[in-house]
């Protein structure tokens, strides 16, 4: 049974919320030695922004760090004390975002919870690698809080500075059993990978994600769905609210789906919050819109590769090597203890068997560096993949191809 952590090792340290206490916080983390352990706190749920509002900073010999960013004109310091060594992060890609928004850029990283997926591990959560490892049960009862309040309460300063406690010696741990399963190069790839990518493109339409908008039935209804959620990302946007507390999903589909449509919108209690008036402007729209100009039931082609589910339809073969290529991925991560969607990604592999009309290794090694497949992906993948196309199928003894 595990131990439960309930304080750090220091004590829990006073937030840095002057320029003077941001000073004496980056002397002491210059004078300590080796990796930054780094994790922040955001607010999602509560805020429309996802940036961060407190941020901490753990290195040996200098002790943990609490910043409020909020409180701070600048975190110029800081950021520039960050850059003298790695940074030790978890799932760094949720963290990434609002650090950089600081203006805070590591110059390389180790992610712990990838390392944890290359080796294997069924279980990735911080919790559960730090149960696993040194026999210690980590709470996590603060993480969906509001950390945009003020004062932070003491017992989320406590959970916050565990987050960093041990993810120094959780890296030296996994490191040592990345290099003894021959990973170790591997985990570098994807940890430059990750610190490289660049940001996800926007999705055209986003309305179009509103949680069951399959139940909206009408063309007039989806108008109705797009006014509204436009008017309450603009409202939430303004006021810095998360759009589902200013209006919620089921309220706006529940408005758009009703058959007829009539003149008015329904006396529903979330209606009356945060801005009627643009919820009532924004149904009028809706309703006064020709028909020429109402959304399509589908929406506008989302560009590159058409669904998997048409590809029997539209491209037979490419469906038939679509099933060959999943195959031999996934039999080559099962063979190396991985997750096969780490060994390489879905949309890699949909793009190597759209385009790879014959069982060419140099094409398939381009098709999938242009994906964005890693060196150590792409020369594990290509044979597998090569080996499987080039037998005859069931059907037909017919390459897939």
């Amino acid at each position: 049974m595990s131990e439960r952590l309930d304080a750090p090792r220091e004590g829990v340290p006073p937030v840095v919320e002057t320029r003077a206490a941001l000073v004496r916080a980056v002397d002491r983390l210059a004078a300590g030695r080796g990796p930054f352990a780094v994790d922040s706190e955001r607010a999602s749920g509560y805020r429309y922004s996802q940036r961060a509002y407190l941020i901490q900073v753990r290195r040996e010999g200098s002790g943990t760090h609490l910043v409020d960013p909020t409180a701070l004109d600048s975190l110029d310091l800081l950021a520039e004390v960050l850059r003298e060594d790695e940074w030790v992060l978890h799932a760094a890609t949720q963290d990434l975002p609002c650090l950089r928004d600081a203006g805070l850029e590591p110059v390389r990283l180790f992610d712990t919870e990838l390392a944890g997926r290359l080796l294997g591990r069924p279980r990735v959560g911080l919790a559960t690698m730090i149960a696993e490892e040194f026999g210690l049960e980590l709470a996590k009862e603060h993480s969906a809080a509001d950390w945009s309040v003020r004062p932070l309460p003491s017992d989320w300063l406590t959970y916050a500075a565990l987050d960093v406690e041990l993810l120094i010696e959780l890296r030296e741990r996994l490191a040592v059993e990345l290099e003894s399963q021959g990973k170790s190069d591997w985990a570098l790839q994807e940890f430059e990978a990750v610190l490289t990518a660049s940001p996800p493109p926007v999705p055209g339409e986003p309305w179009r994600r509103t949680s069951r908008i399959t139940d909206v039935a009408t063309l007039r209804g989806l108008a109705v769905v797009r006014e509204l959620w436009e008017a309450r990302d603009a409202v939430a946007r303004a006021r810095d609210i998360a759009p589902g507390r200013v209006l919620p999903d089921r309220v706006i589909v529940s408005v758009a789906a009703r058959r007829p449509l009539p003149e008015e919108l329904p006396p529903l209690k979330e209606l009356r919050r945060h801005a009627p008036q643009a919820w009532s402007e924004a149904y009028a729209r809706a309703l006064a819109l020709p028909d020429t100009d109402l959304p399509d039931r589908r929406g506008p082609g989302r560009g590159g590769l058409p669904d998997p589910r048409q590809w029997p339809r539209v491209n037979a073969r490419a469906a038939a090597r679509l099933t060959v290529v999943r195959s031999a991925v996934r039999s080559t991560a099962e063979s190396l203890g991985l997750p096969q969607e780490n060994l390489l990604s879905p949309a890699a592999q949909r793009t190597l068997a759209w385009d790879l009309q014959e069982p060419d290794a140099s094409r398939a090694r381009e098709i999938l560096r242009q994906a964005g497949a890693r060196p150590w992906q792409v020369a594990l993948v290509v044979p597998a993949v090569i080996e499987a196309l080039s037998r005859p199928t069931v059907a037909g003894g017919e390459h897939a191809r």
